[in-house]
C-alpha cells in the first residue's frame, strides 16, 4: 500500500444505536472502495467488522473494529463501534482519534435511545457529526418524521443535504441538494444513475437548495458577502462552508443511505473524501502539561494508543493514531507513562481481523503494531526529541454495575482472577480487583450486559465456569461517645506465661477536636487509615505502669480490631484511644500479651461507646427524558435517595441525588426498564453516612447469625 500523506487521510467513526446498520454500512464502504470484492452480511456472519466469536453468536458488535477504505485517492479510516451503551468505552475511544463521527439513524424508528446517548458522547468530544439516515427501504420508513425528531432533539444546525423521493419498500431515488441532481439506484445497489431533477420535484428541490445555501452562507462571514454580492454560492464554496461548519460544529449535515442495498454509500464516501476535515485541519490535541500537538508530519513522531486487544494467533495488538511526525517499521520509541523503551517491530493497516504490513505511517493515520513490552490503552509513544510529552488520556465513565465473582471450583479462583485482569487491561471500563475488606473478587463495569460478556469470555473461551453474586457493602464502624474498659490477659501453661493488663478510654475523632483533659497526654500517634478516616493513640501512662516498649504492641492489637470492627467485621475509623493505666509482670509480660490486652480492651470499650455503622453514599446524576422524571424520582426515593437538585441538559432533565451504595445494586437494569433504555446515569463516591437505626439492627442481626454459622 502507498504511504498516504496527512491531507489524503480522513478518520471517521460510525456511531449510533444498536441495529442502525453501522456494520452493514462499513461493509458497503469497503466494497465501494474496492477493498473487498463481495459484501458480507451480519446474518451470514461474514462481515469484515464483526469477526469475534461473541459478535458472530450475538449478531451485533461488542467491540470497536478498525477498518479502512479508499476513495478518490483518499484513505478513509473507519472505526465501527458497538451500539449498546454497556460498551460506551469503545465509542469514547473512537471519538478521541476520529476526526468526524458518522451518526446512523434508523429511518423506521427515528431518534432512538442509542442516537441520544451517542450524540452526548460526540458533544463531549466536540467532534463534527454527519447524520446518515439508513433503512430507507423498509416498509415503515418515515424520512420526514425522522428529520423532524432530529431537529427537535439536536437543534437547528441539523442541515439537510439529501432527501429520498420514495422512502419505503420501493425506495431507489435520492435528490442531492448539493449537486442539484437526482440519483437513482438499480435493485441491489451498484453504480447509480445521475440525472436532472424531474419537474415534479424541481420546485421543492429548488426551495430547499436556496434554504441550504442561505444556511451555509450564514455560518461564514466571507461566504455571506459572496452570497449577498452574487445571490448564490458555487458547489465548491458550499463544500468549503460545510467543512468549516463541520469543524466548528455549527452544521450537522444529513445524508440518505440504504446500507443493506448499497444505495447512497458511494455518494457518502465522496462527501467524506471532499468535505470532511483532514487530521491537520482539526484542532490540536493537548498534552498533560497543556502543550498543544498539531497533526504535523514534520514534527517529532508521537503516537497515541487508543485500544489494546488480544487477537487469536497474534497475541496482544496495540491500535494507535500517529499524532505527529512519521513512524517507520523497527522504530524505537519511548513510553513516558511507563518510562520504557519500545520497538515497533511491525506496522499494520487494519481491516477487522485482516492486516496488511506497511513500512511507514504519517501524522493522522491509524494503524496497529504487536508485541509491545509494556504499553496499554492511553499510553503515548514518542521519540527522544519529545520524550516527556504525554497526550492527555481518555477519560472513561466510572463503573455503574458491580458484582462479586468466584469460580465454581475454588481451585480455579486464581485463574479467573488472572483472566479477568487481562480483560480489564484490554477494556478500561472493566475494573477487576480483590477486596481484602469484603473478601471477595469484585468485577465492575458499565452494565449487566457488559459483565455478562466478560463471564461469557471466561466460560466459553477459557472453559472455566464462574458465578456472579451480590457483592458485600463496604460499611464502616465508628463511635459516638467516650467509653472506658480494661482487659487483663493472663495465661499460664508451664514455664513462662503471658500477662498484660490495659486500661483504655476511647472517644470519637474529629478534625480540630478538643483533646480530653482527664488524663495527661505524654505521647501521640495519628494514623491515616488506608480505608479512610483516622486513628489516634494517646499515651497517658504515668509512673511506668506499662513500659513504653509495649505501646507499639497495644497499637498493633487495636489496629487488628480496627480492621475487623466489633459490630459487623467492617473497617472502623475516626477513633481516639487513650491508654491511661495497666499492669505488667516482671517475667510474663511480653508483646503478644499487651497486643491481646489492647485488642480486647478496645473491643469492650467500643461496644459501650455508642457504636454506629456508616454506609457509603454515592453522588448520582441521572439524565432522563422529562416525561419519565416522575417514575425515576419515585424509584430513587424508594432507594433512600436524597434529591439534591435538578437541572436541564439539552432536551433532558438531570436529577442530582445522594444514594446509599446498598440501594444501587442492579440500578442500571432497573433504570433501563423504567425508561425503556432512554435514561443514563453516572455515580461517584461521595462520603460515609450513618445508616438508619432499623437498617443497623438488621445488619447486626445478620452478622451475629453469620458468626454462629462460622463457629
Amino acid at each position: 500500500m502507498k504511504v498516504y500523506q496527512t491531507n489524503e487521510i480522513r478518520n471517521i467513526t460510525l456511531i449510533g444505536g444498536a441495529k442502525t446498520g453501522k456494520t452493514t454500512l462499513a461493509e458497503a464502504m469497503l466494497f465501494e472502495g474496492g477493498v473487498i470484492n463481495r459484501r458480507g452480511t451480519v446474518e451470514d456472519k461474514n462481515t469484515v467488522s464483526d469477526y469475534r466469536p461473541i459478535e458472530l453468536e450475538r449478531q451485533n458488535s461488542v467491540s470497536a473494529s478498525i477498518l479502512y477504505t479508499l476513495y478518490d485517492n483518499t484513505k478513509i479510516n473507519i472505526i465501527d463501534t458497538p451500539g449498546f451503551d454497556d460498551f460506551c468505552g469503545e465509542v469514547i475511544s473512537a471519538l478521541r482519534v476520529a476526526d468526524t463521527a458518522v451518526m446512523l439513524v434508523n429511518g423506521q424508528n427515528g431518534v432512538e435511545v442509542g442516537t441520544e446517548i451517542t450524540w452526548r458522547y460526540s458533544t463531549r468530544a466536540q467532534k463534527p457529526v454527519i447524520f446518515a439516515i439508513n433503512h430507507l427501504d423498509q416498509e415503515h420508513a418515515n424520512f420526514e418524521e425522522t428529520l423532524r425528531q432530529m431537529k427537535a432533539q439536536f437543534g437547528k444546525n441539523v442541515t439537510l443535504l439529501q432527501y429520498p423521493v420514495n422512502a419505503g419498500s420501493g425506495f431507489n431515488t435520492i435528490i442531492d441538494l448539493l449537486k442539484m441532481k437526482q440519483i437513482k439506484f438499480s435493485s441491489g445497489g451498484g453504480k447509480p444513475e445521475y440525472s436532472d431533477i424531474p419537474a415534479g420535484e424541481k420546485g421543492k428541490a429548488e426551495e430547499m437548495y436556496m434554504s441550504l445555501m442561505e444556511e451555509l452562507a450564514s455560518k461564514d462571514e466571507a461566504m455571506m458577502e459572496i452570497f449577498f454580492d452574487k445571490g448564490e454560492l458555487s458547489e465548491e464554496q458550499m463544500l468549503q462552508a460545510l467543512k468549516t461548519g463541520l469543524i466548528n460544529r455549527t452544521i450537522f449535515p444529513v445524508m440518505c443511505v440504504c446500507a443493506r442495498q448499497d444505495m447512497g454509500v458511494a455518494r457518502l464516501l465522496e462527501f467524506i473524501a471532499g468535505s470532511v476535515p483532514a487530521p491537520n485541519q482539526m484542532p490540536g490535541i493537548k498534552t498533560k502539561e497543556g502543550k498543544v500537538l498539531k497533526c504535523n508530519s514534520t514534527d517529532p513522531a508521537s503516537a497515541f494508543i487508543f485500544k489494546t486487544a488480544i487477537e487469536q494467533h497474534l497475541g496482544e495488538i496495540s491500535y494507535f493514531k500517529v499524532m505527529a511526525g512519521e513512524i517507520t517499521e523497527a522504530m524505537d520509541m519511548i513510553n513516558p507513562v511507563r518510562q520504557s523503551k519500545e520497538r515497533l517491530s511491525q506496522l499494520f493497516v487494519i481491516n477487522g481481523k485482516n492486516r496488511e504490513k506497511v513500512e511507514k505511517m504519517v501524522a493522522g493515520d491509524i494503524g496497529a503494531t504487536i508485541k509491545l513490552k509494556n504499553c496499554y490503552t492511553n499510553n503515548t509513544l514518542n521519540t527522544v526529541k519529545n520524550a516527556d510529552d504525554i497526550i492527555e488520556p481518555i477519560t472513561y465513565p466510572d463503573p455503574k454495575f458491580r458484582t462479586a465473582v468466584k469460580a465454581k471450583s475454588t481451585a480455579d479462583d486464581e485463574k479467573i482472577s488472572s483472566i479477568l485482569n487481562e480483560l480489564a487491561k484490554m477494556d478500561p471500563t472493566l475494573i477487576m480487583g480483590y477486596s481484602r475488606e469484603l473478601k471477595q473478587m469484585i468485577l465492575q463495569g458499565q452494565g449487566e450486559l457488559h459483565l455478562n460478556l466478560a463471564k461469557w469470555h471466561v466460560e466459553t473461551l477459557e472453559k472455566i465456569p464462574i458465578e456472579f453474586y451480590a457483592p458485600r457493602i463496604p460499611y464502616r464502624e465508628t463511635i459516638t461517645k467516650p467509653a472506658k474498659a480494661m482487659y487483663r490477659h493472663k495465661k499460664q501453661s508451664g514455664g513462662s506465661g503471658q500477662f498484660g493488663e490495659v486500661h483504655m478510654m476511647i472517644q470519637p475523632f474529629k478534625e480540630g477536636m478538643v483533646e480530653q483533659s482527664e488524663f495527661p497526654i505524654r505521647g501521640r500517634d495519628v494514623i491515616d487509615l488506608e480505608w479512610g478516616g483516622k486513628l489516634q493513640m494517646n499515651n497517658c501512662i504515668v509512673g511506668g505502669a506499662i513500659d513504653a516498649r509495649f505501646m507499639p504492641a497495644i497499637l498493633k492489637g487495636v489496629m487488628e480490631k480496627m480492621e475487623e470492627g466489633p459490630l459487623t467485621g467492617s473497617y472502623a475509623r475516626d477513633i481516639v484511644f487513650n491508654v491511661y493505666d495497666g499492669k505488667m509482670h516482671p517475667v510474663d509480660s511480653n508483646e503478644i500479651s499487651f497486643k491481646l490486652a489492647g485488642r480486647n480492651a478496645f473491643k469492650e470499650a467500643f461496644k459501650n461507646a455508642g457504636p454506629k455503622i456508616l454506609e457509603p453514599i454515592y453522588d448520582v446524576e441521572v439524565i432522563v427524558p422529562e416525561e419519565k422524571m416522575g417514575e425515576v424520582m419515585t424509584d430513587l426515593q424508594g432507594r433512600r435517595a436524597v434529591i439534591m437538585g435538578m437541572d436541564s441538559e439539552g432536551n433532558y432533565q438531570k436529577i442530582i441525588a445522594k444514594v446509599p451504595l446498598a440501594e444501587l445494586n442492579r440500578y442500571s437494569t432497573a433504570l433501563s426498564s423504567i425508561t425503556s433504555g432512554r435514561a443514563t446515569y453516572n455515580m461517584k463516591f461521595a462520603e460515609y453516612s450513618q445508616v438508619p437505626g432499623d437498617i443497623q439492627d438488621k445488619l447486626l442481626k445478620a452478622y451475629e447469625e453469620q458468626e454462629k454459622e462460622e463457629e
